[in-house]
């Protein structure tokens, strides 16, 4: 029997969703892939890590899948598209008429694209999926910390809502 004969249309989606997420194989485990937006102004259309896409904005989407033990040399391949302006919808005719589609698609020339490799930081047994931070600059930091991104023992301290300055350092 079907999972949609047996489960119905919830049953199966929920189905799928665990196929989604399910570990890859022996020694690896999938977990949520999550992003934090740092910069003021900004907006994280969408991102990847290692070829596993998410929208951006924060939140989490499933799944990652990560190594069950750390080894040095990992890397996080990072690639993400931002809007400088994601405001700018306001000021356009309203969105189910064509001009609001002709000015999201000049609108979308403007995004930004970027790439980045940043080695996964050292994790034992308890990961929680791959949080990518976004930084000023298109610095981009990782973690795969469980705890809440407002506690104080969370590994990334930089704080939410920096501005981007005029110059970045090389």
């Amino acid at each position: 029997m079907s999972a949609l004969n047996k489960f119905g249309l919830g049953g199966a989606m929920f189905a799928w969703l665990l196929v989604g997420c399910s570990s890859p194989g022996d020694g690896w485990a999938a977990g949520d892939l999550k992003s934090v937006n740092h910069v003021k102004g900004t907006t994280v259309n969408w991102f990847s890590v290692n070829g596993y896409r998410a929208s951006g904005g924060g939140g989490s989407a499933c799944c990652i899948a990560l190594p069950d033990k750390w080894r040095p040399g990992m890397i996080a391949d990072i690639k993400w598209e931002v809007d400088l302006d994601p405001f700018a919808y306001v000021n356009w005719p309203p969105l189910t008429s064509e001009g609001y589609m002709v000015e999201q698609r000049k609108h979308a020339k403007n995004y930004k694209h970027y790439e980045a490799r940043v080695e996964i930081p050292e994790y034992d047994h308890k990961r929680c999926g791959l949080t990518v931070h976004f930084l000023p600059c298109q610095e981009v930091k990782v973690t795969t910390s469980c705890r809440a991104t407002w506690l104080p023992d969370y590994p990334i301290k930089e704080p939410r809502h920096m501005e981007e300055p005029a110059v970045c350092p090389k």
